[in-house]
């Protein structure tokens, strides 16, 4: 009698359908933000092209302010700026990003950071490179030139990030990008966690200079708030 592949097909079944539904989980839609819009004078958005394509406007994320803190609450991935913000040279960008209730709106963690490099950023032609942090311990490096471009995969673990208790718990995360001569560092919580050379970063389909606009940069489905967003000279 020949032995019944059965069993298999039933574990094959629920591979699948568990994998289905993770890459649901990990696929959420953008939301809209009701009342949104850029509400800090001097500051402008733009939102990702992948998000234009489906229906989302920059009005769909809010970005207010409050005394000395800036209120980010996403709908489509945002990247927002203010044109006076200028870097040039041997530089550092700082900010702390906190997410008050981690995960309350999404359903998987959203990373959210710095941006520096910016170069005719809003158009069709911008380039700029954000370092960005998860409540869950993980950091991404990436960029546009024009086209998206990643620098450390999809995001990796680093001891130094952060990790929220659980959801609906507040995590902080204290982000910083220096350019120091021909090196480009991303720091989080005072730990360097990438690394890289200038020619890696300012060539062909990355970036135009590392001098330029620096910024804000957040995931669809996020809420953050950022206070202490400072530029000094190295």
């Amino acid at each position: 009698m020949r032995a019944s592949n059965c069993p298999l097909r039933v574990a094959a079944i629920f591979v699948f359908i568990g994998s289905v539904l993770c890459a649901q989980g990990q696929s959420d839609a953008s939301r809209t933000v009701q009342g949104g819009g850029i509400s800090v004078p001097g500051w402008a958005g733009k939102i990702d092209a992948s998000e234009e394509r489906a229906g989302q406007a920059l009005q769909n994320a809010k970005f207010a302010q409050v005394g000395n803190v800036l209120y980010v609450t996403t709908g489509p991935a945002v990247t927002y700026w203010n044109p006076a913000n200028q870097a040039a040279g041997n530089y550092t960008v700082k900010a702390t990003f906190t997410e008050p209730k981690y995960m309350n709106v999404n359903s998987h963690p959203h990373p959210y950071g710095l941006v520096i490099a910016g170069n005719e950023i809003g158009t069709g032609q911008q380039s700029y490179l954000y370092c960005a942090a998860y409540g869950n311990g993980n950091f991404i490096v990436r960029g546009f030139g024009p086209a998206a471009f990643q620098m450390n995969g999809g995001g990796e673990a680093n001891p130094a990030v952060n990790k929220a208790a659980g959801r609906g718990s507040p995590v902080t995360q204290e982000i910083a990008i220096s350019v120091k001569g021909d090196r480009v560092e991303c720091i989080i919580n005072g730990a360097v966690v990438a690394s890289y050379n200038k020619t890696l970063l300012v060539t062909a389909g990355k970036l135009k200079s590392l001098d330029g606009v620096y910024g804000l940069r957040f995931a669809h489905n996020t809420d953050v708030t950022v206070t202490g967003l400072t530029m000094t000279k190295n």
